[in-house]
């Protein structure tokens, strides 16, 4: 592959390039990269922004990562905070720290999946900045979204008597990481083993390529429901449930039998002889939303194949417990659940 030296471009020539083929999809972005700022019209909605930062070593393994995937991801899981807060997507910054063992290319290539998601979620790249760094890649994105005036939900809300739902599948992305890690693992004691993926295609692909909810709330728009508060899954479902219980003073009954657990997902964890509820208690990384409804909007979302009814919420007092598909009645704890 031909390799370009950073320094051939300098820093600003380097921005010139990774975004020559830049698109401009809101009406709103009035001013987009290649300024001192983004100029930005939400036309009388209320705005919303989010920031995360992944550094390899820590949140991610390019031994594993490809660097595309690891663009789209970097961007998906801000838009999911995002969709978390009940709001739209629409503009993006893209900040990046790297040492000198990262082409021109491969920049290039990272920015393909930066891209790729700015395409399927509808929202524009307008800014961001490089940075050399002396080990290693660093990765900044910040989202903005817009909302309907006091349109937002936040994690603050779930009132007793609410039910308390999740969308899509959770613990797939954990086995996808314990996969991967075994096989670097079994790569590095011996590189002339080539790594065994055994097929796991939809354990490997919501790791290393998650999708943020965006058909979610534009269903929950469309039937005229308003979460009474809502959370993303990115620290494992107990995690979660445990946040929202907190900042909404309450407690929750969540069914084990209930916790939903692509078909996949459970046979690769008995296969490495996990159990399925513990990955998705404690797993993390599944970019789904954990969010609570009023009784009255069921009815609603009855029909939704994506959206689980877990459980519901109860008083504070009552603290957050998970009820086993043994009847037994357990306390929820952060860094996932055992059976007894």
């Amino acid at each position: 592959m031909e390799r370009t030296e950073v320094a051939t471009l300098g820093e600003f020539g380097l921005i010139e390039h990774l975004t020559a083929h830049n698109e401009t999809r809101h009406a709103g972005t009035v001013l987009s990269v290649g300024d001192d700022a983004a100029v930005i019209d939400h036309f009388g909605k209320q705005t919303v922004v989010t920031t995360d930062l992944l550094v390899e070593g820590v949140h991610f393994d390019l031994m594993y990562t490809p660097l595309k995937h690891l663009g789209y991801k970097s961007v998906v899981v801000n838009l999911s905070d995002v969709y978390a807060m009940n709001a739209t997507p629409t503009q993006i910054t893209v900040s990046l720290a790297f040492s000198n063992r990262f082409s021109v290319e491969a920049l290039s290539e990272f920015y393909e999946g930066v891209y790729a998601a700015c395409e399927k979620y509808n929202v524009d790249l307008v800014g961001g900045d490089t940075s050399s760094s002396g080990k290693g890649f660093i990765v900044s994105v910040t989202a903005i979204g817009e909302v309907a005036p006091n349109g937002f939900v936040t994690r603050k809300g779930a009132q007793k008597g609410d039910l308390l739902c999740v969308s899509g599948w959770l613990g797939a992305a954990y086995l996808g990481l314990t996969l991967l890690e075994r096989e670097k693992k079994i790569y590095l004691e011996n590189p002339k083993i080539q790594p065994d993926l055994e097929g796991q295609d939809y354990i490997v692909g919501r790791l290393l390529k998650p999708e943020a909810q965006k058909e979610l709330i534009e269903f929950l728009a469309e039937a005229g429901i308003v979460p009474t508060s809502m959370i993303d899954v990115s620290d494992g479902l107990s995690s979660e449930l445990l946040h929202l219980c907190k900042q909404s003073q309450c407690g929750a009954v969540l069914y084990e039998e209930k916790i939903p657990i692509h078909d996949a997902a459970r046979q690769f964890a008995y296969q490495l002889e996990l159990d399925p509820t513990a990955c998705a208690l404690s797993g993390g990384e599944d970019y789904e939303l954990l969010f609570t409804l009023r009784q009255s909007d069921y009815d609603k979302i009855v029909l939704n194949e994506n959206i689980s009814v877990i459980g519901y919420i109860t008083d504070a007092e009552e603290g957050a417990v998970i009820m086993t598909k043994g009847g037994n009645r357990h306390k929820l704890v952060a860094q996932g659940w055992q059976h007894a």
